[in-house]
């Protein structure tokens, strides 16, 4: 299967198959059947054995998955064992605790450049890294070619400054700025971040338990308050 024909669903369920197995990992488990990884991660076993048939067989009969030859596989399905160049815009809050607390070259990128249109934060370090004002990005650009930018701007500001980007080179977005890049760029690779999308639908869930009976519960949101 080409993997631009896999689901999104899919996709997203490749980020839990990392991390489960390497709790497995810590934990001296070397190798488990689909039964066993269904059990810990409350998926069927057919679910564990379609989304991983989508990239290739990497189970033996009778013998199950080797956890961390399948760690392996999944991680460079996602991209992890790569060191692709990226740039943080927007030296804030939000941006100096995503840069403090990620090790991004865990996940696959090198963050190579911190960027901010308040020129009085310009040169202070972050990380070891210097932040840079945004009238620098082309020169920047040019030289290191970054394929990818977590956005921690305004959404006010944040349509001009994906234009450049995009007119840089820069074809993916970390994307907490609430502004729907999809729908000026569609083939750009967009991953959003609603921080508080995400506390309604814990308040949805928490709420929910209170106020519904089961037998009012929408199918198909059965797994709202998984992870």
């Amino acid at each position: 299967m080409q993997k631009n024909n896999i689901s999104n669903s899919v996709i997203r369920r490749l980020p839990r198959y990392y991390r489960f197995l390497g709790e497995l990992l810590n934990q001296g488990i070397s190798k488990i059947s689909s039964r066993e990884l269904s059990e810990k991660m409350r998926l069927t076993a057919s679910q564990i054995r379609q989304d991983l048939n989508c990239f290739g067989g990497f189970g033996q009969q009778g013998y199950g998955y080797n956890v961390a030859e399948l760690r392996r596989e999944v991680g460079h399905i996602l991209g992890l064992d790569k060191q692709d160049k990226m740039i943080l815009v927007g030296a804030g809050n939000l941006g100096r605790a995503i840069t403090v607390h990620i090790d991004f070259a865990k996940y696959g990128y090198e963050l190579a450049g911190i960027f901010d249109s308040n020129i009085s934060l310009e040169n202070i370090e972050i990380s070891g890294i210097k932040i840079m004002h945004t009238n620098k990005l082309p020169e920047f650009c040019a030289e290191h070619k970054p394929s990818m930018a977590v956005l921690c701007i305004p959404k006010s500001g944040a349509k001009d400054m994906v234009k450049t980007l995009i007119e840089l080179g820069v074809n993916a977005f970390w994307n907490f700025s609430h502004y729907d890049i999809h729908y000026d760029y569609p083939d750009a690779a967009v991953e959003n971040v609603h921080l508080t999308d995400s506390l309604m639908t814990l308040s949805y869930a928490a709420r929910s338990k209170q106020e519904y009976s089961p037998e009012c519960a929408p199918e198909g949101d059965a797994d709202i308050t998984e992870e």
